[in-house]
């Protein structure tokens, strides 16, 4: 009888991205009942992994990373872990199907940030593919339920959303990761110097990216839809705001929409969904 244990891992997941996450917390409830705990499990997963390599810094890192995938391929291969969130995660990848190479992707854009990298445009678009892409593939598995036509169709859509909330991410953080975590992800940009015109072609790639996207979240099945859509409009508000700003506020600052406002962005999208805007 493992239903309570996996009602608890279940809720262990739920719990991490509701700390972690109001604004994704907002998107999953706004998903279809039956695809929010597998969308909070996989967040449970990305999170622990996230929290090793930009938290933990009094430990040894390099071996948490390690034993957690370790612990993550025993998990998948037994279909138990005593690790809560890993069990609600492996249940999720074995019954949607989740590809081995996405799991290997994300962690290898982990274990990149382990290091000091100086950022190639190749190494850039191979970090984004892994730690950002590849976790929108995996939400895509279960969004299409298991149709491996309507994944391989709406696949670079998702690709194109993970991608642009992460280059967001790189703006919105780029003074903890410069100043804390010694990080900067983008190519050719030196932080010391960064400038409104750098800054502005970063937000091109993110627009173009952004059109790319919405044009694949109308596309998605309702159960779905909703609860991608309110994510991405948080998204565009956090961009739009940034945008506002110069290269070197941003490099002062965190940029931040408060809860308030993401309460009027559900509602906003509530809104646009009943008058079929998208």
């Amino acid at each position: 009888m493992k239903e309570l244990f996996d009602q608890l891992s279940g809720n262990c997941s739920r719990l991490t991205t509701k700390l972690y996450s109001t604004s994704f917390s907002y998107g999953i409830y706004f998903l279809g009942k039956e695809i929010r705990q597998p969308i909070h499990a996989i967040y449970g997963f990305v999170r622990l992994a996230d929290e090793i390599v930009d938290s933990f810094h009094e430990y040894d890192k390099k071996f948490l990373l390690a034993k957690f995938k370790e612990d993550t391929i025993e998990a998948i291969n037994l279909g138990i872990s005593l690790n809560p969130i890993l069990n609600s995660f492996q249940k999720v990848v074995n019954q949607y199907q989740i590809d081995e190479e996405l799991l290997t992707l994300f962690l290898r854009s982990m274990e990149m940030d382990l290091s000091t990298q100086k950022y190639t445009p190749e190494l850039y678009n191979d970090y984004i593919l892994g730690s950002a892409e590849v976790v929108g593939l995996m939400c895509l598995k279960v969004f299409t339920h298991g149709s491996e036509v309507d994944y391989e169709y709406l696949k670079p859509y998702a690709m194109k959303l993970g991608s642009a909330f992460q280059k967001v991410n790189f703006l919105r953080d780029v003074k903890a990761d410069h100043q804390t975590l010694s990080r900067n992800y983008f190519p050719n940009v030196n932080l010391a110097l960064f400038c409104d015109q750098q800054k502005r072609e970063i937000e091109k790639e993110i627009e173009s990216e952004f059109a790319v996207a919405l044009t694949g979240i109308k596309l998605l099945p309702a159960t779905s839809r909703n609860g991608v859509y309110l994510s991405y409009i948080y998204y565009k508000k956090l961009f739009s705001k940034i945008k506002r700003l110069s290269a070197e506020k941003i490099m002062t600052e965190r940029i931040r929409i408060s809860n308030s406002h993401k309460i009027g962005l559900m509602f906003d999208s509530i809104i646009r969904n009943k008058l079929n805007v998208i």
